[in-house]
Parts: structure tokens; C-alpha cells; sequence
């Protein structure tokens, strides 16, 4: 293990990290919040810990292998992440616990959006803004993670991407294209933010509003500026909005990046996932369409298209946006909605959940099984496309499937052990290992009633979520620690 590397890399992050501190504090600066002090101590704080880290180390450069790798992802969120929690304790009003910084930070930087702040619009503007450009920040990590990092390591059967991504070579090294590849992602990611912040100012959102819901749109996180949500517009041209620019996030970006760079959109129709996602995507709409319409909670159809549209798509996309208590929907919907989470967005998107290509890569290995019990001498191949799939990857996503089960079945387990009831315990599991913030009972709203020792658990299952379970979990395999 060359730790050096790590040491030098993770000292350079954190020093990088230090520049996130002065948007908000000129944010501060603008808005006379009196809130710039906490920024300005975590910018010093951060830098001279990243030089500490990075000065004695800065001549060792060596290639980083696969092993060091799956380290530096999992550093990467848990450092910057904890680095990032230092506002929040050195904020005097509202006066937040360290664990309710750590979890808020985390939950932001992993684009969660689950909060444990009540009051959101009595927050100084430069935390707000904070709050909202951590998950924009941690956005575009994940958008590097899943197009140029994942596929190299092999994740979960995201290697199926190697070959059609434009980031990783097909050896075991971490190379400098993966620095280009982000270079360009970042340039696509920076322009759809901008994009979607025009849109919301044109729609009539202030332009400190826009701002701050366009990092979070993007970043499919979930934080907002107000508790309302986005439901404190009552905007059916905004919902609409966020909508079109969550569809637009929870595609896979190396989709995007092909499309920039080939001028054609014809990959996006070609892509299987494409498909399969807006299939989804309008059966779950529909399906809470007509149950509204039948059970007339909405004066209209078209509010109730409206609301059935916003809810089945922010939370189907893991983003947690609200502009009404779809907890309160009836029959099975709010069970609905947290169990499309599970779906998510596709692979290679700020979208959180198991991803779609893995659940369509098990349904085709499930029919595939049902055929060869019809016809036990036939050959069957699991084909994407045109493209047969290779059996390492239909093994590689069964066993992320089976480790997913493993650690959200541990996690509710630990939760209902803090004395939390049972769908609470299950909806904050689901939302927060597929990173998508509220889920129902005592968590439906905030988390602020969350004791603390559930709220430490709840920030490793966003952790496990985050970091595609695998990634993390291979930490803790003695295997991994020998040289």
C-alpha cells in the first residue's frame, strides 16, 4: 500500500476543499448574515491541514493501483465530509450538536438531503447557501466516481462500462486520463447547473433561490432553502422545472459526455438503460395518477397530474424534493414511492438507489432462469442491447444485490435497537442508503428526533450508499490490508 500517496493526494484534496469555504462566506459578506466568521476559520483550518498533509509528501508520485483506489474513494467522502461539518459546529445560531453537523454534512455531501435542521429559512443566507453547494460538490464527485473510477475497479457490475466510457484504460492502474475525463464532466455538469438556475429565475424564483435549488437539482440531493420545499413556490411551471432537469441528472452522464462530443443525441435512444429508465419512470407516474384521481385528493386532474408527476420523480430519482405530504397519499402510494427509491437513477448519475441497469440486468438474468426451466438444453445469453453480457458481470451485480440486502437488513436492525419503530426504522434505511432523504413516520420531515448513536448509523448506511456498497465493504477484508 502506498500510503504516502495516499497522504500526498488526501492533502491536496483537503487543501482544494478549503476554496469551497469562500463562496459562502462572500455570500455572507453580501447578505450582512454575520454567519462569515465559521467560513473563514474552516477555510484556515483546512488549508493548513491539507498543507501539513501534502508539503511532506509532495514529491512522492507513484501510479495508484486498484487496492489504493477503493482507499482513496472511501477517504475522499469521509474526509472532505468531515471536514465540511466544521461550519456547522462553529456556527453560533442556530447552535447544532457535532453529531447533527457531521450527519447534516454528510448527508449533503453524499446528496442525500436528509436534515436534521428545522427553521431552514431562519438559517443565515451564506449556511443555506452552504448547505446547497456541499451537494452540488458532492455531485460531481459521484459523477466521477461512477464514469471514470467504478468501472476501472469493477464495482458491482459497473465494469460492463469499461469498454464504452471515456475515462479508464483497460489495466489496473489509476491513470491521468481519468483527470481529463473529469475535466470534461465537469464542464457538462457546470453548464446544465447553469441551465436549470436560469430556468428557476425565469420561472420567478429569486436569483439567490435559483442558485441554490439548481446545485441540488443537479446534484439530485433534496436540499432546499425553505421546509416547504419547493412546495413553497406553488409553482406547477417550476415542478415542472425540476422535473425535466432531475430526468436530465438521473441519465447516465457518460450519455451526456457522448452526446457533447459526438453532437448526436441517437445514443441516448440506442442506450438500454435510457429505456428501461423512462419506462419506469411513467409507470410509477401513472400509477399514482390514477389512484389521486380516483380517491380525489386533489380538487382537479391537473393538480393531481401535477403533484403525482413532482413526487413519483423526486422520489423515484432519490432527489427527496416535496411540494406536498406524500406520506399522507393513500393506499399504497407513499410504500410506492420509497420502494421506487430503491430503483433510483441510472449508473453513472447523481442519482442514488440500487441503479437501473442493475435491476434490469436481474430481470433479464431472471427470465433467462425461468427459460432454462423450461428448456434445461438451451443456450440463453443476458444480452444489453445488442451486446451479450459476460456472466462475471451477472455475477458481479448478484452479488451487489446480495450485499445491499446484507447491509440494509443490519441497519434496520441496529436502528429498531436504538428504540426506533418499525416503518421508521425501514423508510430511514431505505432513505438513506439509497440516498434519498425523507422517508415516513418520525422521519418524513426532518431527523431532528432521531437519537444520536441512530444518527451515526444512519451516516455509514448513506456512506454504504454512496460509495455503491462494495467500494466500502472491501475495507473490511483482511485480504485487503496484506501487502
Amino acid at each position: 500500500m502506498q500510503y504516502q500517496a495516499l497522504i500526498r493526494i488526501l492533502g491536496l484534496l483537503v487543501a482544494l476543499f478549503s476554496v469551497t469555504m469562500i463562496p459562502p462566506a462572500l455570500v455572507s459578506l453580501f447578505y450582512q448574515d454575520g454567519s462569515g466568521l465559521p467560513f473563514i476559520m474552516a477555510f484556515v483550518l483546512c488549508v493548513s491541514t491539507g498543507l501539513v498533509f501534502w508539503y511532506p509528501n509532495r514529491t512522492y508520485k507513484r501510479d495508484l493501483k486498484a487496492k489504493e483506489g477503493f482507499l482513496i474513494v472511501v477517504l475522499f467522502w469521509l474526509v472532505l465530509a468531515s471536514f465540511g461539518a466544521i461550519p456547522f459546529i462553529l456556527l453560533e445560531q442556530p447552535n447544532i450538536s457535532v453529531t447533527d453537523a457531521f450527519f447534516e454534512s454528510f448527508s449533503g455531501l453524499t446528496t442525500t438531503g436528509a436534515t436534521v435542521i428545522e427553521g431552514i429559512e431562519f438559517l443565515p443566507e451564506s449556511m443555506q447557501f452552504y448547505r446547497q453547494q456541499l451537494q452540488w460538490l458532492g455531485g460531481m464527485g459521484i459523477i466521477v466516481l461512477a464514469v471514470a473510477i467504478l468501472p476501472l475497479l469493477g464495482v458491482g457490475g459497473m465494469q460492463l462500462y469499461r469498454a464504452e466510457t471515456p475515462g479508464p484504460v483497460k489495466d489496473s492502474k489509476m491513470t491521468p486520463r481519468i483527470a481529463e475525463t473529469a475535466k470534461q464532466l465537469w464542464f457538462i455538469y457546470l453548464g446544465l447547473t447553469i441551465a436549470c438556475a436560469v430556468a428557476y429565475w425565469a420561472a420567478g424564483m429569486s436569483v439567490f433561490d435559483a442558485i441554490c435549488h439548481s446545485f441540488s437539482t443537479i446534484a439530485i440531493g433534496g436540499f432546499s432553502t425553505h421546509d416547504a420545499s419547493l412546495g413553497y413556490f406553488n409553482s406547477p411551471l417550476i415542478n415542472l422545472i425540476c422535473v425535466v432537469f432531475l430526468w436530465i441528472a438521473a441519465l447516465n452522464f457518460a450519455l451526456h459526455f457522448a452526446a457533447a462530443s459526438g453532437r448526436t443525441l441517437k445514443g441516448y435512444w440506442k442506450d438500454p438503460e435510457f429505456k428501461a429508465f423512462f419506462f419506469i419512470q411513467f409507470v410509477i407516474i401513472a400509477v399514482c395518477f390514477l389512484v389521486l384521481v380516483q380517491h380525489n385528493v386533489f380538487s382537479d386532474a391537473e393538480t393531481a397530474f401535477d403533484q403525482a408527476l413532482f413526487q413519483a420523480v423526486s422520489i423515484s430519482t432519490t432527489a427527496g424534493f416535496a411540494t406536498t405530504d406524500f406520506s399522507a397519499w393513500p393506499v399504497f402510494l407513499p410504500i410506492l414511492l420509497i420502494f421506487s427509491s430503491f430503483i433510483g437513477g441510472c449508473a453513472g448519475s447523481t442519482g442514488g438507489g440500487l441503479k437501473v441497469i442493475r435491476i434490469f440486468l436481474l430481470y433479464l438474468q431472471g427470465k433467462r432462469e425461468i427459460n432454462r426451466l423450461i428448456h434445461p438444453k438451451a443456450v440463453y445469453a443476458v444480452k444489453l442491447g445488442e451486446r451479450a453480457m459476460p456472466d462475471r458481470v451477472i455475477e458481479a451485480v448478484w452479488g451487489f444485490f446480495a450485499a445491499y440486502a446484507i447491509i440494509f437488513v443490519f441497519i434496520m436492525l441496529a436502528l429498531l435497537g436504538t428504540g426506533m419503530d418499525d416503518i421508521t426504522a425501514f423508510t430511514a434505511t431505505a432513505a438513506t442508503l439509497n440516498n434519498l432523504g425523507p422517508g415516513l413516520g418520525d422521519v418524513a420531515g426532518t431527523y431532528a428526533s432521531i437519537s444520536d448513536p441512530g444518527k451515526w448509523i444512519l451516516v455509514l448506511a448513506m456512506l454504504f450508499g454512496r460509495l455503491e456498497i462494495f467500494s466500502l465493504l472491501v475495507l473490511f477484508s483482511p485480504t485487503f490490508w496484506r501487502s
